[in-house]
């Protein structure tokens, strides 16, 4: 955790305010339950009371929160409120190369040998960990999702066979959450889970995303829902012009710094306000990725213009946004004045050790990783990118590469950095010296067989964009991992420590 006074210095947030009392708090204390109890019936109905119209006594509706509202819609009910539990009928089921053959075991030992899938047009599989690796196991799991959706006939499975040339698999994509969304498999107002923790990714448009584990998974292949309980919600809401020297990724690690790793357990966080409005939606994933590292249910951001353009092409699906209400109660409210928060990083060995990245300095590192669900998108490597040409040195440290999916490879080679005078990333990154782009999967971020590319075989120091610091997260168990911004971890490889991007970016 960050010391006392590191978080002194890390104030943006007003004071926290209580807004309602939840809905499934008892209003009545134990206080007042504690006199003596009458010897005699008083009264045995209530007194008369003069009749009223039925036209003004209708049921009282009380306002939602946009979660509430999904869950309300996908259990075919009118109103809920947090802690209630209901069946959800399920859109969307992912699952990957490493918890999909658990699931698929599951799915058939509890609904039959030869039962099919509830949807096989709402079953997605994305293989994506353990990939460009010799590990046999590792190889053995793909075989099982390929021969599995042969047989169920599912529509969208996105594999891979030659694992020497990526780009020999057109069906190939990456790493499973950026591929939802950018293969149109994320709507607004939509359920989707997945058997992947950082599935609250997709909340970014606007829709209840969350990881769930292969037994629910198996449930839902066959049944298609499940049985959730419908969380509280935090808001925050961040206004204020977003400084040059800050990204999404600096956001989210202010906000776990501020409410810890198990603030917002079994709890959605909504993000709104200013800030929120004006940020892409690469950037919005980014913020709605690591709600899991604060214990968060799902995160979600109001879907909007941003939101609507983004989806234009991907998907033919309808879908209905849902907002939360005027009235809607939050359990709590966070206020944050964006303009004023610095660059920071999540020292060893949580993702809430809060430090400004500029009081680490003198924290010497071996290497910088950039990639992953949280920090390997288009928009991420581009931030590098700006950081790398600014400086128009040489790194200083062995940089590692990793893009989320094929497209985002594509795009290190084809789209020109702005400012750069027509240079790609690619050009950018072999100019400073950087490792070539490697190819797209999750990679390092959670470690993966011993020769999986830019593991940490050896307790090294790392500056990461990726999502998770825990011991042995990213390979040797001795190994220490500062997750930071894209900014912050290009400015770090470029002097060989920990460094505030403001050295470059003014």
């Amino acid at each position: 955790m960050a010391s006392s006074t590191i978080i002194s210095r890390l104030m943006p947030f007003t004071t926290k305010k209580e807004i309602n009392i939840p809905l499934y708090a008892s209003p009545i204390s134990s206080s007042k339950c504690k006199g003596r109890v009458p010897r005699k019936v008083v009264a045995v109905m209530a007194p008369a009371k003069s009749p009223r119209d039925p036209s003004t006594t209708g049921s009282v509706k009380v306002g939602m929160t946009m979660t509430e509202k999904i869950f309300a819609r996908a259990s075919e009910r009118t109103q809920l409120v947090p802690g209630e539990n209901v069946w959800v009928n399920v859109d969307v089921l992912m699952t990957h190369d490493v918890c999909g053959p658990g699931t698929i075991g599951i799915f058939k030992k509890e609904f039959g040998e030869n039962a099919k899938v509830w949807d096989r047009e709402k079953i997605v599989i994305i293989p994506d960990h353990y990939i460009f690796t010799s590990d046999e196991r590792a190889n053995r799991n793909v075989d099982i999702l390929r021969d599995f959706c042969m047989e169920q006939n599912i529509k969208y499975f996105y594999d891979i066979k030659d694992l020497g040339n990526f780009r020999a698999n057109p069906d190939y994509k990456g790493v499973c959450h950026i591929a939802l969304a950018q293969e149109g498999h994320c709507r607004p107002g939509e359920v989707l889970l997945g058997t992947d923790s950082h599935t609250c990714n997709a909340g970014a448009f606007g829709q209840f995303a969350t990881g769930i584990g292969n037994t629910d998974a198996g449930f839902v292949m066959g049944a298609g829902k499940l049985l959730l309980k419908v969380p509280p919600t935090l808001r925050f809401v961040l206004d204020g012009e977003m400084p040059n020297f800050l990204l999404a990724k600096d956001l989210i690690l202010q906000i776990i710094g501020e409410i810890t790793v198990s603030g917002a357990t079994y709890k959605t966080m909504e993000f709104v306000g200013s800030t929120i409005e004006s940020l892409s939606m690469e950037e919005r994933m980014t913020l709605c990725n690591m709600v899991i590292e604060a214990g968060g249910k799902n995160g979600v951001v109001p879907a909007d213009q941003t939101t609507f353009k983004y989806l234009e092409g991907k998907t033919s699906t309808s879908f209905e946004p849902l907002y939360s209400d005027g009235g809607a109660r939050f359990q709590q409210e966070y206020k944050i004045d964006v303009s004023k928060l610095e660059p920071v990083v999540a020292k060893p060995h949580s993702p809430d050790n809060r430090a400004l990245a500029r009081e680490c300095k003198d924290v010497k590192i071996n290497r910088v990783y950039i990639g992953s669900c949280t920090g390997g998108k288009t928009e991420d490597f581009m931030a590098a990118a700006k950081v790398f040409l600014a400086s128009g040195k040489k790194v200083k440290v062995p940089t590692f590469l990793v893009p989320a999916t094929q497209k985002v490879w594509m795009d290190l080679y084809g789209l020109p950095v702005p400012g750069a005078g027509g240079k790609t990333c690619s050009q950018i990154f072999e100019e400073a010296g950087c490792d070539v782009p490697a190819s797209p999967n999750c990679g390092a971020c959670l470690g993966g067989p011993k020769d999986t590319y830019a593991r940490m075989n050896e307790p090294q120091v790392c500056v990461s964009t990726t999502n998770r610091n825990f011991p042995g997260r990213m390979g040797h168990k001795d190994g220490q991992i500062y997750l930071a911004s894209p900014y912050t971890a290009a400015a770090s490889a470029l002097t060989g420590f920990v460094t505030d991007p403001r050295e470059f970016l003014q």
